[in-house]
């Protein structure tokens, strides 16, 4: 049996600090779900709103399944998210007080459902992410030297 794909934004740990996840459920139609499950949709350029006690996700692209038809949806379109109340309220007050944006990190199946890991997120500075990179070219380095050691 093929595992279901695992949908990753790569460019959100890239340009946002992430303070906190969670995992939210989401509206799809059938042909949306088979996209998904041979991994033909995009998060790269997608974020998510608060709007009326309701969350939706815009920008995530899910490309026309293959033998869809007229059953087809638009490829770009918001798409509600599925949280508590609780939960929307929370994420409705951290997002409108601290500047704070909610960007989906992954897409992935659970129980054959499609669940989205909604991430708070504060955008990186230019120079934040130089010493991201800086950090990271370090780190590499003392792997690389004490890989050497241990083989010595």
């Amino acid at each position: 049996m093929q595992k279901d794909p695992s949908i990753q934004n790569r460019s959100a740990r890239h340009d946002y600090e992430i303070l906190e996840s969670l995992e939210a459920g989401l509206v799809l139609t059938g042909t949306e779900v088979k996209s998904i499950r041979q991994g033909l949709a995009n998060l790269k350029e997608s974020y998510a709103l608060a709007k009326g006690g309701e969350v939706f996700i815009y920008g995530m692209h899910i490309s026309p399944y293959d033998h869809g038809n007229r059953f087809n949806q638009e490829s770009v379109r918001p798409r509600k998210l599925l949280l508590h109340k609780a939960e929307i309220k929370r994420l409705c007050s951290k997002t409108q007080e601290k500047g704070l944006t909610l960007i989906p990190l992954s897409l992935y199946f659970k129980n054959g459902r499609v669940k989205v890991q909604l991430a708070l997120g504060k955008g990186k500075k230019f120079y934040d992410r130089r010493e991201d990179i800086k950090k990271r070219e370090v780190e590499r380095e003392m792997r690389a030297v004490n890989k050497r050691a241990h083989r010595e």
